[in-house]
């Protein structure tokens, strides 16, 4: 009898290939982004929630830790490379780097705070569920 796997039984991947992921997928969404309006907009936060569930769905058990503390490291290396190229997406145009990386962290915080969540509790389920098989 063959036992057909779950989405919570998927992710197979290391958790440094899930790192570089998430960072490519928000790298090219906020390019986008801002090659289409000019700022960092609600696409970017849309987007970043998806990969944030995505990552959390994708990567192997034996690394969910790197996946539960990727999502704000991931939109605050995002802001940092934004505020240096283009701090007027994120900021006010005469901000400084620091300040812009701030300014963008708080504007876009309830993305940031939905894929956080959603990603550790998809990491809570995946977790709950290999208890539930192996028990």
């Amino acid at each position: 009898m063959s036992h057909a796997r779950t989405l919570w039984e998927e992710g197979h991947e290391p958790g440094y290939q899930i790192v570089a992921l998430g960072l490519a997928v928000a790298l090219s969404v906020a390019a986008l982004d801002l090659a289409r309006a000019d700022r960092v907009t609600g696409l970017f936060d849309v987007a970043f929630v998806l990969v944030c569930v995505a990552l959390a769905l994708l990567v192997r058990p034996e690394d969910f830790f790197t996946v539960g503390v990727l999502p704000p490291l991931i939109m605050a290396g995002v802001f940092v490379l934004v505020a240096v190229a283009k701090p007027a997406a994120i900021a006010q145009p005469d901000d400084g780097l620091v300040q812009a990386v701030v300014s963008g962290l708080s504007t876009h915080a309830v993305a940031l705070g939905v894929g956080y969540g959603l990603c550790l509790a998809c990491l809570a389920v995946r977790r709950s569920y290999a208890a539930q098989s192996s028990g």
